[in-house]
C-alpha cells in the first residue's frame, strides 16, 4: 500500500513538473505573442513615417504665389519615369507631368497635430506651404509652421527644416507599379527623382 502511495506520489509530481512545462511553453508563446504584437506595431510606425497616410490625390490646387516653371526639364503633358518611393508603387511608375514650378523645396521633420510618432525626413514641403514664408529660404535647423496638407495632422504642425534646395518641382498623375487607382495630382515630385523614360 506504501508503495502504491509512493508511486502515486511520484506521477502525481512528474505530472505537476510536466503542465509548470506546458505553463511556461504558454508564458513563451504569450511572449513571442507580445513580441510580434510590438513589431507588428513598430511596423505600423514605420509605415506612416514611410507616408502611407500620405493623400494619394489631390485637387490639383496649388499654393498661393507659385510660380509656373519658365523652362521645366519635363514639360507639362510629357511623360517621364519616377524614381522615388514615397508612397508604395511610386517607384519605376510612368508619370504625365501636370505642372512644373519653380521653389525651394524641403524636407522637414515635425509631430502631427492629431498626436502620433514623429515623421521624420517628410518629402517634400515647398516654400509656398511654410506660414509666413515670403521670399525667405529657411535652413537646416529652423523652425517653421506647416500649411501643407498631404498627411493628416501636417496642417499647422511645427517643424523643423531637415534640408532645402532650390529646385523645379512637378505636380504628376501615375498609377502605382503595384496596380490600383489612378494617382491624381500628386504633389510633390523634384527634377531629380524623375528620369525619362
Amino acid at each position: 500500500m506504501k508503495k502504491q502511495l509512493f508511486i502515486l506520489g511520484v506521477a502525481t509530481i512528474i505530472g505537476l513538473s510536466g503542465c509548470g512545462n506546458n505553463s511556461n511553453g504558454s508564458n513563451s508563446d504569450s511572449k513571442k505573442e507580445s513580441n510580434q504584437s510590438e513589431m507588428d506595431h513598430s511596423n505600423m510606425n514605420k509605415s506612416e513615417m514611410d507616408h502611407s497616410e500620405m493623400k494619394h490625390s489631390t485637387s490639383g490646387e496649388v499654393p498661393e504665389g507659385l510660380q509656373e516653371a519658365k523652362d521645366p526639364k519635363y514639360k507639362v503633358g510629357s511623360q517621364a519615369l519616377i524614381k522615388a518611393e514615397h508612397m508604395k508603387g511610386m517607384n519605376g511608375a510612368k508619370a504625365t507631368i501636370v505642372g512644373a514650378y519653380d521653389t525651394t523645396v524641403y524636407t522637414v521633420s515635425y509631430t502631427p497635430t492629431t498626436g502620433g510618432e514623429k515623421v521624420t525626413n517628410h518629402k517634400w514641403v515647398i516654400q509656398e506651404e511654410l506660414k509666413d514664408a515670403d521670399d525667405k529660404m529657411f535652413k537646416a535647423g529652423d523652425e517653421v509652421t506647416l500649411e501643407a496638407g498631404h498627411m493628416e495632422g501636417m496642417k499647422g504642425a511645427k517643424a523643423t527644416i531637415d534640408s532645402a534646395e532650390k529646385t523645379t518641382v512637378y505636380m504628376v498623375d501615375y498609377t502605382p507599379t503595384t496596380g490600383g487607382e489612378k494617382v491624381t495630382n500628386h504633389q510633390w515630385v523634384t527634377e531629380s527623382e524623375l528620369s525619362a523614360e
